[in-house]
């Protein structure tokens, strides 16, 4: 299954604990909208493309 995480805010121990377990199974991405200036296209596409869409 392919996963995708939105983070708003900054990674906490949580998000990172629940992303590292579910990678060892799963094809992960991560978006961190904090870190980086992203294209709003990208994000729909991504949201698109991927089985589940996790927003934190």
């Amino acid at each position: 299954m392919k996963i995708l995480h939105i983070i708003n805010n900054g990674m906490t121990d949580l998000t990172k604990h629940i992303i590292d377990t579910q990678s060892r199974d799963h094809e992960i991405k991560v978006i961190e909208l904090s870190k980086k200036k992203l294209s709003y296209e990208a994000v729909i596409d991504d949201i698109f493309a991927y089985d589940r869409v996790v927003s934190w």
